[in-house]
């Protein structure tokens, strides 16, 4: 009991991150399980990224302040983040919501912020965009990186955590992003391939990494999008139609972090409820 005792009093923050939210299904699995999760998991902190969020493509505001209100303390974004004009605006006046950094020097919104857990820690809450396989305009992710973060440990840099996603094609670029970071961040995470993958782990200097969170949203389907458009387009049948959200029973998968007080990470698991994948 004693011992017991003493690991609770190691015990910092609870993180949890949610991959890619992909349209209705993923919402309304985030509406309905996360306040139970909150609470069961003792969590902390809470960020989604949620650039999928509105019908495939982008955020809309009402999305975003349904997902504040069921628990959730940042979303990220990605490539889509500006796919719903009607977002644009709150992006603006609402620094929970966080955009890449290395989109564009004007781009509207916050590329970083420092926010506030439930219990009053500093969280600072980085999106970086990858350019290998994705759009060469992005600015250098490198750049960015080194721009907001310090190579300092979250705690000497006056925060309490540190959390990192890389919104990224190849596994190779995130990563380098977590060994980059390793011991200066207190999780990085990978986003935007929407499949989960079973590398999570700590690194050596004490940042917790998994090179993709996976998606919360309908798995029955190819990375979140009817099984038929995409196959469609994929062998080249025609016509070439609009991808969709699939429509069958969410899944919800993601990282849960424990930190010390060193604002590094204690404990790492893989996080999954809803239908098998």
């Amino acid at each position: 009991m004693l011992c017991h005792l003493v690991l609770r009093l190691e015990i910092f923050m609870r993180i949890l991150f949610l991959g890619d939210i992909v349209g209705e299904v993923g919402c309304r699995a985030i509406y309905h399980h996360l306040p139970q999760i909150l609470e069961e998991r003792r969590i902390d902190f809470t960020i989604v990224n949620a650039e999928n969020a509105a019908k495939g493509f982008g955020l809309s505001k009402v999305i975003a302040r349904d997902l504040f209100d069921s628990g959730v303390d940042a979303i990220t974004l990605g490539d889509h983040a500006f796919d719903n004009p009607e977002i644009y605006s709150f992006l603006e006046e609402e620094s929970r919501i966080v955009r890449p950094h290395n989109i564009a020097i004007n781009a509207l919104g916050h590329g970083a912020a420092v926010l506030s857990s439930k219990r009053g820690h500093r969280v600072l809450v980085v999106q970086i965009l990858g350019r290998v396989f994705m759009q060469p305009h992005f600015g250098s992710p490198w750049t960015s990186i080194d721009n907001c973060i310090s190579k300092n440990s979250p705690i000497e840099s006056g925060l309490d955590a540190l959390v990192l996603d890389i919104h990224a094609e190849a596994t190779s670029e995130k990563q380098a992003v977590g060994w980059y970071l390793d011991g200066y961040a207190s999780m990085v995470v990978g986003t935007h391939t929407h499949v989960p993958t079973s590398d999570t782990r700590i690194l050596p200097r004490g940042t917790a990494y998994q090179t993709d969170a996976g998606m919360c949203g309908c798995y029955r389907s190819i990375i979140g999008m009817q099984k038929e458009n995409a196959l469609n387009r994929i062998v080249g049948m025609l016509p070439k139609k609009r991808f969709v959200p699939a429509e069958h029973a969410a899944t919800l998968c993601g990282i849960i972090i424990e930190t010390s007080s060193t604002g590094l990470a204690k404990t790492a698991q893989s996080f999954r409820i809803g239908e098998p994948i």
